[in-house]
């Protein structure tokens, strides 16, 4: 980047951040970077005093996560997993990850197996090739949040009409993404989003201003959905297929983000007491919104973070998730990459939805998203279609996690077998 650029970058930076205190809303999307603190650096405006700090608090279980070895039999149920099953997720990780020298080992291994091979055979190349470390939330807990996610089906349109009058935006041409890393190495994972107002970065529109602007804002319309609420939950998924009249499918996938972060409807509908906890799930969200048409505007509203989509090549295989490759159906999860390296095995001990049922499997960190935070926390892939949705809609289980890492021969003790 020319320096003059950069310097006019150090000003925008300087406005947007406003100071290490309070840093502007940052991008918080289903599948891509945390949100960071502003640290300081040379480009950031002096911090201007902060209020006197509040009493300590213990550590937030939403912070990243710390590793304690383990040794494989403390992984619970892992001798009645059908590990094959796991291969194909397996495989399109080591895609990625083979570049990196730690992983070589293991994915050569893998790629070593020989066709059909069973569950035994790939037991003893995770076991030769990786160390289970279990991950402890920052408050030192053991356990923590796992929910359901799944590639859905809506119906819609190529051209509005009376029934399709809700568009699936592509990316706006006044949308402002900047990485920050790529000028400032020490604001690695810190992006911003917005719109340039006379020569100022300004956060980008909310949801309620996207509605509210319809036909003016400056983006591509792709397709034009049938119904909001379900559209809404597309957006949240991050891609899905969507059906058109005459039975053909357009796939769509995550392109970009308004940089605004996700807030839950449904904590506002409960809070509003239009609901009770237990009836908070996406099947309760979709009939409360059938119930009250007049009413899905506002709700929609509550949440100020608005995904941008891109047509995605037609195929039979899962949706791509952070990692880039697709996703499988079962063997696929979402995590906070602070703590879960994307393309590791991890294996995850919880229960099926609404249920006490052991849910105990090998799986894989592939993907990531907005509401995916903290140590141990996982949002488990489920599949496509009505099936998978209302399987993943009643997942909220408690889990334990185990990331399968690698022997770092260099720092890493590696723990009994």
């Amino acid at each position: 980047m020319p320096q003059a650029s950069k310097l006019l970058f150090a000003g925008w930076l300087t406005i947007v951040l406003g100071g290490c205190c309070a840093p502007s809303p940052v991008e918080l999307h289903p599948a891509t970077c945390p949100t960071t603190e502003c640290p300081a650096c040379p480009a950031c405006a002096p911090c201007p005093k902060c209020p006197e700090a509040p009493a300590a608090q213990p550590p937030s279980a939403e912070g990243p996560a710390s590793l304690r070895a383990a040794a494989w039999s403390e992984l619970p149920g892992i001798a009645d997993d059908a590990l094959a099953e796991a291969l194909p997720a397996l495989a399109a990780s080591c895609d990625k990850l083979t570049g990196q020298p730690r992983w070589r080992e293991f994915c050569g291994s893998l790629a070593a197996l020989p066709e059909g091979a069973g569950r035994g055979e790939l037991a003893a190349v995770l076991r030769s090739g990786l160390v289970p470390w279990q991950l402890v939330n920052a408050d030192g807990s053991e356990s923590g949040l796992v929910t359901g996610y799944y590639e859905p089906l809506i119906h819609g349109r190529l051209v509005r009409d009376a029934n399709a009058r809700w568009p699936i935006h592509g990316v706006p041409n006044d949308l402002i993404s900047v990485e920050l890393a790529d000028v400032y190495p020490e604001l690695e994972k810190l992006r911003l989003r917005g719109r340039l107002v006379g020569g100022v970065l300004e956060p980008y529109w909310t949801r309620a201003e996207i509605m509210a602007l319809g036909d003016a804002l400056p983006a591509p319309v792709l397709l034009w959905a049938d119904d909001p609420i379900e559209l809404f939950f597309l957006q949240v998924q991050g891609s899905g297929r969507v059906e058109l009249p005459d039975g053909s499918l357009v796939r769509i996938g995550y392109a970009n983000h308004n940089g605004h972060p996700y807030v839950s409807i449904g904590r506002w509908l409960i809070e509003q007491g239009e609901m009770s906890l237990s009836d908070a799930s996406m099947a309760g969200i979709k009939a409360w919104a059938r119930a009250h048409p007049q009413r899905v505007d506002q709700l929609l509203g509550v949440n100020p973070g608005y995904v941008f989509f891109r047509q995605l090549p037609a195929g039979d295989g899962g949706p791509l998730g952070a990692l880039g490759v697709a996703l499988t159906a079962g063997r696929s999860i979402a995590v906070d990459p602070r703590s879960v390296p994307l393309g590791a095995p991890v294996f995850l001990d919880t229960t099926e939805p609404a249920s006490q049922k052991p849910l105990r499997r090998l799986v894989v960190a592939q993907d990531t998203g907005g509401a995916i935070k903290g140590g141990v926390r996982a949002d488990f892939f489920w599949g496509f279609g009505a099936e998978a949705g209302a399987m993943a809609g009643r997942m909220r289980q408690q889990g334990r996690m185990w990331v399968l890492l690698p022997p770092d021969r260099e720092s890493v003790t590696t723990p009994a077998r």
